[in-house]
């Protein structure tokens, strides 16, 4: 029997070992097989790591040989595995976020209907599913790439073993963590203490943003297709932007030249720079047969038109208006929203969406974020290998067809978030967001984060020189190929950062610059800001570059080690900007040496130097970094990470979307509540969740006071993309806490100053019914996607008691895990077990189930 059993152990490792894989078998095994993540514990001794594990099930009657083979599995892991022999396979970070999984000499094979379980250690903490990319792959023997199957898919449960238990939640700082996982009666006791204690608000004159001041009567006017449209020469685009707007809502202004001594009731566009307002500003006049829209200057004219539009209360072809006066004004000159479409790329009607929603809310700044590690975003004309390979992600080691597999896009070049605009498309968004008077401004990030563009270069750098071409191959190059540098971003990158010393690398910058510069001349507009970056450069970049060596050689220039090269960046693009008669704009750290002490703004030629201020980890020390940057001559937006950041989740939950490094979760009711002019006061809770309660005694030194306020330009929220993949995830990530946004740039409440939690709430309530009751189907009209909060629920002796974040929205039950829904009341439901969600229209939110 023994002599049996063992030529059965050697048939069937023979048999692994000798297996190979045909096409359709490695399909095979990629379609039945399964790779899935666990996360096992964040709470481990040593604080900000985690363990996981991975497990693959060979579901298929296709065997993985013994021993060393030319087969791979490849996965997307936003934290860095270090390199782990186990189970006689090599775990190995590649680049960026992609692994790979290897069999060495000990592997014993996997038999069919067999496991092979991976465990491994890394930092920091895996707490949302989100966390944990799709599309892992499978390769062998010079085969295409086969996706795993469970793997293949934006839900996440089919890959991700469920997040339920404390150790997988919560993290572990050197303190514990503070933040409790949301769950339905923590949400309904929260929802609690916003809710207004009744819902009969008239939100139909609270618009958003907050007038600067406004009065308005109960009565009423009809505005319809009898009234008549005037306007000055200058606001023919305004006029006609009305006129397209009020269409949609089926009602046609007569535009005719009327007598002296015609009645028709008419609306008045008008240019009135008398008017006792700053810049932007607008007066609005609704009168029972006269409506006046008088602006401060063409802007201001249109802004007058959005509230105008904000004020219609719409139905058969007819709007009601209400009779009233606005006076207004901006509290801030810039009023800006970024977005990153360089990590995943979701299309230009989404773009075009954003802008529409930002004219309707008075943003006036849109800052594009075309170009990342990850991908270049803009067809720049003469340099196609910058879309050609820097726009496509694909599994291609040699990157000389597209750049390596990032971010969840798995093997194939029509994976998700790959693409860019065309040279038209840019054209065509310079020119709609110049229609809504806002400003475009194009990010090209150097020196750091332009793995995208450095692949893109090293590629027509080959193609050239495989036609003999070197003086033109090394023109836009941006490395050096003696290069020794070591280094690793925060990103996971070795290889992210343009070489600063070759000259071709400004020679690089000049060609893109004169490129986008055409482009808002073909759009007719101007192109005033160009942001550079600047941000997350690696330590040890440039450290083993022989050219810079040679520039550290060179007397007479200042430039003597590693830490004069990134001011010396800055310093050079400082003066290409000012020569072509842009501003420079960069991240805050791009234009510091250190967490205190910011580059000296007298060294750069540029009159006009902008930073952008987002790392503000209270605990950490730099949240003083904006006004240090302003007292020294610096323009400032601020940008903050901890109420800015759109791409954090909307709650403490492992089902919510996004990053976290900043804070655990950023609310609605958090955006609205940041006090631009009250910087130090926004600083509630640590990253862990301990109280702030002296902000100055938690860092132990002072914090320096704002002593050039003119400097503060504005705020500016931000999304970054990396886990964002589709068309709605953006929305529902950006939606609508844009709103919150729009309100703090535009209006500064009476609460800000003295951070008086009474009236902010009672601000907030306003808010929050105009937002559930109006906007979200402003949104819907407009075709957006939005996220919807989950309903709260708790149990009494009478039953579950339900609300939400925001109101009006409906509240929906089912009773058989989500297959049926009905609308149920707030109260009184007596079922044991219910599945919750919210609704808005065709919207809505994430399910939520409650048991008791």
């Amino acid at each position: 029997m023994r002599y049996i059993i063992l030529l059965l152990a050697l048939y069937c490792q023979s048999v692994l070992a000798a297996t190979h894989f045909s096409q359709q078998a490695l399909a095979d095994f990629a379609s039945k097989s399964t790779l899935n993540f666990s996360v096992v514990s964040n709470q481990l001794d040593q604080p900000m790591r985690f363990n996981a594990k991975i497990t693959l099930d060979n579901n298929s009657e296709q065997a993985l040989p013994a021993g060393i083979s030319d087969w791979h599995i490849y996965f997307h892991l936003i934290r860095h595995i270090e390199t782990v022999e186990l189970e006689g396979v090599k775990i190995e970070h590649v680049q960026g976020d992609l692994h790979r999984i290897s069999p060495t000499e000990s592997f014993k094979g996997l038999a069919p209907h067999q496991q092979l379980n991976l465990p491994f250690s890394s930092a920091p903490w895996l707490v949302s599913y989100s966390d944990f990319m799709p599309r892992a792959f499978i390769v062998a023997d010079q085969l295409q790439a086969e996706v795993f199957a469970n793997t293949n898919t934006e839900d996440f449960s089919h890959f991700v073993k469920p997040l339920t238990e404390p150790q997988q939640l919560l993290r572990n700082f050197d303190e514990p963590d503070q933040v409790p996982i949301v769950n339905a009666a923590s949400r309904f006791a929260y929802n609690t203490t916003l809710a207004p204690a009744t819902l009969d608000i008239d939100v139909s004159t609270a618009i958003i943003p907050t007038p600067l001041s406004a009065s308005f009567s109960r009565e009423t006017i009809q505005l319809n297709s009898t009234w008549q449209l005037q306007f000055d020469s200058e606001l023919a685009a305004e006029a006609s932007y009305l006129q397209q707007q009020l269409i949609q809502l089926g009602v046609t202004l007569n535009t005719a030249k009327a007598d002296a001594n015609d009645t028709t009731p008419k609306l008045f566009l008008k240019l009135d720079k008398s008017l006792k307002l700053g810049a932007e500003g607008y007066q609005l006049s609704i009168k029972p047969a006269q409506i006046n829209l008088h602006g401060k200057d063409r802007v201001g004219t249109f802004y007058a038109i959005q509230s105008l539009l904000s004020l219609a209360q719409h139905s058969e072809n007819k709007l009601t208006l209400p009779v009233g006066k606005i006076n207004d004004q901006p509290r801030a000159s810039w009023r800006g929203m970024h977005y990153d479409m360089a990590r995943n790329f979701h299309g230009k009607d989404v773009t075009m969406r954003l802008i529409d929603q930002m004219a309707r809310y008075k943003l006036n700044k849109l800052h594009v974020h075309l170009t990342e590690d990850e991908g270049w975003r803009l067809q720049i004309p003469g340099l196609p290998e910058l879309t050609d390979i820097g726009a496509k992600r694909c599994f291609d080691l040699t990157e000389q067809h597209c750049l390596l597999t990032q971010l969840g896009t798995g093997p194939n070049i029509d994976g998700t978030g790959n693409g860019y605009y065309s040279t038209t498309d840019f054209i065509d968004i310079l020119r709609y967001a110049a229609e809504r008077h806002i400003e475009v401004i194009p990010e090209i990030d150097l020196p750091g984060h332009a793995r995208a563009a450095i692949v893109s270069m090293k590629a027509r750098y080959n193609r050239l020189m495989a036609q003999g071409q070197r003086e033109a191959a090394e023109q836009y190059l941006l490395s050096d190929a003696a290069d020794t540098s070591s280094y690793l971003s925060v990103q996971n990158y070795n290889d992210n950062s343009a070489n600063v010393c070759l000259p071709s690398t400004y020679a690089f910058v000049e060609k893109v610059l004169h490129e986008l510069q055409d482009m808002y001349k073909q759009a007719g507009v101007r192109f005033s800001t160009y942001h550079m970056g600047g941000d997350e450069v690696a330590k040890g970049s440039w450290s083993g570059s022989p050219a810079c060596q040679l520039l550290f050689s060179q007397s007479g220039n200042g430039i003597n080690t590693v830490d004069d090269l990134k001011p010396y960046f800055v310093s050079k693009v400082a003066a290409i900007t000012r020569q072509r008669g842009l501003a420079l704009a960069g991240w805050e750290d791009g234009l510091m040496y250190d967490q205190q002490n910011t580059f000296d703004r007298s060294q750069f030629s540029n009159n006009n130097v902008i930073a952008n201020a987002w790392d503000n980890i209270w605990e950490w020390g730099v949240a003083d970094r904006a006004y240090r940057l302003a007292n020294n001559g610096y323009q400032v937006v601020l940008s903050p990470g901890t109420h800015l950041y759109f791409d954090h989740p909307h709650e403490a939950h492992p089902d919510e979307r996004g990053y976290y490094w900043a804070t655990r979760f950023i609310g609605i009711d958090k955006v609205f509540g940041f006090m631009p002019d009250n910087l130090y006061a926004n600083a509630s809770t640590t990253r862990s969740g301990a109280p702030i309660t002296d902000l100055a005694a938690l860092l132990g030194r002072e914090l320096p006071e704002l002593h050039r306020p003119e400097n503060i330009l504005g705020i500016q929220g931000q999304v970054w993309s990396e886990t964002i993949r589709t068309a709605e995830q953006l929305e529902q990530m950006i939606y609508p806490r844009l709103l919150a946004l729009a309100e703090r740039a535009w209006h500064k409440a009476d609460w800000e100053t003295t951070n008086n939690a009474s009236k902010r709430k009672q601000d907030w309530q306003r808010f929050a019914a105009r937002v559930g009751k109006v906007e979200l189907h402003r949104l819907a009209k407009n075709n957006s996607s939005f996220y919807l909060p989950p309903p709260g629920a708790t149990k009494t002796n009478n039953g579950w008691q339900l609300n939400t974040a925001l109101p009006f929205l409906t509240i929906e039950c089912s009773v058989n895990q989500g297959k049926n829904w009905h609308s149920c009341t707030s109260s009184n439901l007596q079922q044991s077990t219910l599945w919750l969600r919210s609704r808005h229209g065709n919207i809505v939110s994430r399910i939520v189930s409650i048991q008791g």
